[in-house]
């Protein structure tokens, strides 16, 4: 080649007295003897250099950054709602005098409360017949507000279960890493055959350190199926450390909410982290360069010293 040079290796030969015979009968021209090819000591600072280049980037050097620290949601709220039949009945009403279902009185408020808590996780319950997740911890409060809205009276069944709402929530929470776990549950009438009786579920929940905060929505007065068991609903908030509310009108259950929020102010948690970045690309990047330099190198030498020769 033309700026390599050519490979050569060492091979036996005969001495002989009559060579210049010998290549006037084979009318070959006679070339420079075989040698043996020996690492130059460039070459052998090359390969070693190479070799702990390559030893380097498969231990997989990394750069640490300095520490970040990032504030996060310190609190789990689960939310469950009661959607049974009674919620229907439009006994809410607006500064304006215009009346509202049970409903739509509580997600009012409930978007107000998403709008507030920016700093807690929220997962929302639905119940009636039986307890379902609408939307679970989130800190897209955006999302979880667009869910509320889609409830719907009736669509969890005609029942109250709000034991098994707890059992749920109960359940939730266990699969969560938080320390900090409130449940706020809204009901408008009496459990009617949970499979888990709200007070045994109520105790449960105290011993996996959740708080639970009952409204009661409606006329206490009611009597059957709908009535109030406000004996029950206030049981369940005492055993797990929380409180218990009664709001016959919107206004009570703003006053409701705002009690919640001072008893449960808005909670933080600091991470700290430090960033890496993988650097194992420097002592390959540093060895690939070695290796076209000294090539390069040798390409110019050879070509040099070629036109040297040719010139002589």
């Amino acid at each position: 080649m033309r700026f390599m040079p050519a490979y050569k290796e060492s091979r036996d030969s005969v001495k002989v007295p009559f060579f210049d015979k010998l290549v006037e009968l084979s009318e070959q021209r006679p070339e420079e003897g075989a040698r043996i090819l020996r690492r130059s000591r460039i070459q052998k600072i090359l390969v070693t250099t190479t070799w702990l280049c390559l030893v380097l980037a498969a231990a997989k050097p990394q750069w640490i950054g300095a520490p970040i620290e990032q504030q996060k949601s310190g609190r789990d709220l689960m939310v469950a709602v009661d959607l049974s039949g009674s919620m229907e009945a439009r006994d809410f009403s607006l500064p304006d005098g215009t009346t509202l279902n049970r409903l739509e009185a509580v997600k009012r408020v409930l978007d107000e409360l998403a709008r507030q808590r920016a700093s807690d996780r929220l997962g929302l319950i639905v119940f009636g017949a039986a307890a379902y997740l609408q939307t679970p911890f989130t800190d897209d409060h955006e999302v979880w507000r667009q869910l509320l809205g889609e409830t719907e009276i009736g669509m969890a069944g005609p029942s109250t279960v709000f034991g098994d709402a707890i059992g749920l929530a109960i359940k939730l929470f266990r699969e969560n890493a938080s320390d900090n776990r409130v449940l706020i549950l809204l009901t408008d009438g009496n459990d009617t055959g949970s499979t888990v009786p709200p007070i045994d579920a109520a105790k449960v929940a105290a011993a996996n350190e959740i708080r639970i905060y009952t409204i009661a929505i409606g006329d206490p007065a009611t009597v059957g199926e709908d009535a109030l068991d406000m004996q029950t609903i206030e049981r369940v908030s005492e055993l797990t450390g929380g409180a218990s509310f009664q709001a016959l009108d919107q206004d009570q259950m703003h006053a409701a909410y705002e009690t919640i929020a001072s008893m449960e102010p808005e909670l933080y948690e600091s991470v700290s982290f430090r960033p890496k970045q993988s650097l194992h690309w420097v002592p390959v990047a540093a060895a690939v360069v070695l290796f076209l330099c000294y090539h390069l190198f040798m390409a110019l030498w050879t070509w040099r010293q070629g036109r040297q020769s040719r010139a002589t």
